[in-house]
C-alpha cells in the first residue's frame, strides 16, 4: 500500500493548493491514505477547525505543531476536530490528542502520532523519545502500520528519532523548517525517514511569506509584519510511502514537489 505526507500547509494558498493537488497526487501515487501537517494553516499560524475541515476535505489526518495554540479559541474547538492531531509530548492538560488509530479506507489502521522537538524549539515539551515509547507500548498488536510526524527545528535530533524507531514504525517525516530536505530513505529495520516533508505554499516566498518584508526584517532588525503569499504559483511539498501493510514496514519513499497556480 501507499500513504501520502505533506508538510506544513501555510496559509489559505497552502490550503487552496492542497485541496487541487491532492486527489491528483493520491491518484498519481495510487495511495490510499493522506497526512497533512496543518499547523500553520490559518494566516500562517496556527489552525481553526474551519481551516482543518477544509484540509480534511482531502486528508484523512491533520497533524499539528509548535503553533497549536496560535489562533485563539482553537483550544475549545481542538475537541470538535477527531482527525486533528496535536503534539504527544504536551502536557497531559492540554486539550485534543497527540495520536490516533484510523481506519485506511483502503482497509486496515494506520496509526498516526504527532511529536514536537526540543532542540532550538521555542515551546516547552516533555522529552518525545520517552513519550512516543510510552505511546507504541499502548497501541494494539494489530495495528502495523504507524506513521510519526516529528515537528523538529534539528536535523540531528529528526534523525535521531528515524534511528530510535527503526523496525518499530513505518515512517518518521520531518516537519518544521518548511524546506524539504534531500535525505529520504529506507532503514534497514524497514522505517522511512525523511528529515523534513517541506511546505505548501508560495514558491516565491521565505517560507511562505512575503519576500520583501523578510528581508527588510533581515536587514533592519526591526519587527515586521510577515504577510502570507496566499496567490501566484504555490507549491506543495511530500513524499509518498510505500509499505507492506501486514507487517507496516517501509519499503519505499519518494519526495516530491509540484506547483499550482491559483
Amino acid at each position: 500500500m501507499n500513504l501520502i505526507f505533506l508538510g506544513d500547509v501555510v496559509g489559505k494558498g497552502g490550503r487552496n493548493a492542497v485541496k487541487a493537488l491532492l486527489p491528483e497526487l493520491k491518484r498519481e501515487f495510487n495511495a490510499q491514505f493522506a497526512v497533512v501537517n496543518g499547523e500553520n494553516a490559518a494566516a500562517g499560524s496556527g489552525i481553526t477547525a474551519s481551516c482543518a475541515r477544509e484540509l480534511l476535505e482531502t486528508a484523512d489526518v491533520v497533524t499539528l505543531g509548535d503553533h497549536t495554540w496560535d489562533q485563539k479559541g482553537f483550544e475549545n474547538e481542538i475537541h470538535l476536530c477527531d482527525r486533528v492531531i496535536r503534539p504527544a509530548n504536551y502536557s497531559d492538560t492540554q486539550p485534543g490528542k497527540g495520536f490516533g488509530i484510523f481506519r485506511n479506507p483502503a482497509g486496515g489502521e494506520v496509526a498516526v502520532i504527532a511529536l514536537q522537538g526540543k532542540v532550538f524549539m521555542r515551546e516547552s515539551a516533555y522529552c518525545p523519545f520517552e513519550t512516543v515509547e510510552k505511546i507504541l507500548a499502548k497501541l494494539p498488536g494489530t495495528v502495523k502500520t504507524i506513521l510519526v510526524d516529528f515537528h523538529s527545528e534539528a536535523t540531528s535530533e529528526k534523525l535521531a528519532m528515524g534511528y530510535f524507531l527503526e523496525g518499530k514504525v513505518t515512517a518518521v517525516i520531518g516537519t518544521h523548517t518548511h524546506v524539504q530536505t534531500a535525505d529520504a530513505r529506507i532503514l534497514p529495520g524497514g522505517t522511512a525517514v525523511l528529515s523534513d516533508a517541506g511546505m505548501c505554499g508560495a514558491d516565491r516566498s521565505v517560507l511562505g511569506r512575503e519576500v520583501e518584508a523578510v528581508l527588510h526584517k533581515f536587514r533592519s532588525g526591526m519587527p515586521v509584519r510577515l504577510p502570507v503569499v496566499e496567490t501566484g504559483l504555490i507549491r506543495v511539498d511530500g513524499a509518498a510511502v510505500t509499505y507492506d501493510h501486514t507487517t507496516g514496514k517501509a519499503t519505499k519513499i519518494v519526495p516530491f514537489s509540484r506547483t499550482v497556480g491559483l
